[in-house]
């Protein structure tokens, strides 16, 4: 079994840790504008301006079952759906607010169509869910938000009463909690403090001002087992590293212990569906995130932006037919595996990731080594060896290199897998061993 323990959680974990990959959605209005999720803040767009995109929000090609078909057949395990952003337009049919996806060309309660259909496929159910919202009367203005240019911001915000504005989080976070069935994953976004350069009148927002604890309790008692991530400034089940690869399993920055992660990242540099952005990752650099996170104890939750028709744009799609190809074949190398136990060392150009009951070690070849590949401390460990994408065998050799170099030595502790000179036609080769 995995030596590893991490800091203990309110919420269910267990199949989290197991599964995962997943898939997060970013989808709102601002996929009209396409140009990037924050577009508002951006380009401090007015509400009559914005109202242009809530007007002719029709996603008439929307199919959830499809989606879902696609989140599955990429081998994610779960996936998170963005109910409200910070453009505070909701995707469900709330009684709170008039400005939801019901009350446009759509229609349609499209937070129930996703969570029926993935649901469906078999997939866990999570819920992203803005703290912030820039369309609230209520919810101050601040430095992020697009008024924060206008000549009487600081007199709008006056009127404004942000207890009246966590009540309508709890509000809506009890819907979605109640009216959708069971809920794996409450994933908010996000607390942060005010700059420097900010006017003194402005301030930044935090668990205070969200009233989080209320919060938080109103999520558990409504789904005990829920996930729910540390962004309202309030340690729970879950850090979420964003936009960067972690180099080694993430710490509580205060008790060090081991704590459950997911890194959350994009096919390219933004969220929303954004038609212009060219800084789409490479079949090789989708597949090595995925390793990286899992050899580190953490999970890849990974992002579509949906175009405002509804359907993934061909980039996404080629993107998520990377990792169907992958995961079809190498998957049992991802699910129910972990970070490897310390005396196991991955050779230069390798990663390693080990199932959780410690019977199996995966290899990971990020760079194709030629014919011989040499592993420190495994003689008289390994049983047997494979190939994991056709199961075919793979020869090794301990205590001697068993290959023509300079100065052979004997080392009883070594262990040198021959490969083909020709590397495998998969993006990342994986070599699983079982172990004695």
């Amino acid at each position: 079994m995995s030596s590893y323990v991490t800091r203990k959680t309110p919420g269910n974990t267990e199949w989290f840790v197991h599964d995962r990959f997943g898939m997060f959605i970013h989808w709102g209005l601002y996929s009209l504008p396409a140009r990037h999720e924050w577009v508002k803040s951006r380009e401090c767009i007015s509400e009559e301006k914005y109202d242009k995109y809530f007007k002719y929000f029709n996603p008439d090609l929307f199919d959830a079952r499809e989606w879902a078909r696609k989140a599955k057949e990429a081998g994610m395990k779960y996936a998170v759906f963005t109910a409200k952003h910070h453009e505070g337009f909701c995707m469900f049919d709330t009684k709170y607010t008039d400005y939801k996806c019901t009350n446009t060309p759509a229609g349609r309660d499209l937070v129930r169509e996703f969570t029926d259909a993935f649901r469906a496929e078999g997939l866990r159910i999570g819920f992203y869910y803005s703290l912030i919202d820039w369309h609230h009367p209520d919810f101050p203005i601040d430095h992020y938000h697009p008024r924060r240019n206008d000549k009487d911001a600081k007199e709008q915000n006056k009127s404004r009463d942000m207890k009246k504005y966590a009540k309508y989080m709890r509000d809506q976070v009890t819907e979605l909690l109640t009216n959708y069935g069971k809920i794996d994953i409450l994933w908010f976004d996000f607390s942060y403090s005010k700059p420097a350069t900010a006017p003194e009148w402005m301030s930044g927002k935090g668990k205070d001002d969200w009233e989080a604890e209320e919060l938080i309790k109103t999520a558990r008692s409504l789904q005990p087992e829920i996930i729910i991530n540390n962004r309202t400034q309030i340690d729970q089940d879950l850090w979420t590293p964003e936009q960067y690869q972690p180099q080694e399993w993430v710490r509580h920055p205060e008790t060090g212990e081991l704590v459950v992660w997911e890194a959350c990242q994009t096919f390219s540099g933004s969220w929303g569906y954004h038609r212009d952005e060219q800084t789409w990752k490479s079949p090789q650099m989708l597949i090595e995130m995925l390793v990286n996170t899992v050899s580190m104890g953490g999970n890849l939750l990974m992002n579509v932006g949906p175009t405002s028709r509804g359907y993934f744009d061909y980039r996404a799609e080629n993107a998520l037919r990377v990792y169907a190809d992958w995961m079809k074949y190498n998957s049992r190398s991802i699910y129910g595996c972990t970070m490897a136990e310390p005396e196991f060392k991955a050779p230069f150009g390798c990663r390693l990731t080990q199932s959780q009951d410690g019977k199996r070690l995966y290899i990971h070849l990020f760079t194709y080594p030629y014919k011989f590949l040499e592993l420190k401390d495994l003689a008289g460990k390994v049983d047997y060896a494979q190939f994991l994408h056709d199961g075919s065998e793979v020869l090794f050799k301990e205590k001697h290199p068993g290959h023509f170099s300079e100065g052979q030595t004997r080392s009883d502790n070594l262990l040198v897998i021959t490969l083909p000179e020709v590397k495998p036609n998969v993006i990342v080769p994986v070599i699983e061993l079982f172990l004695k």
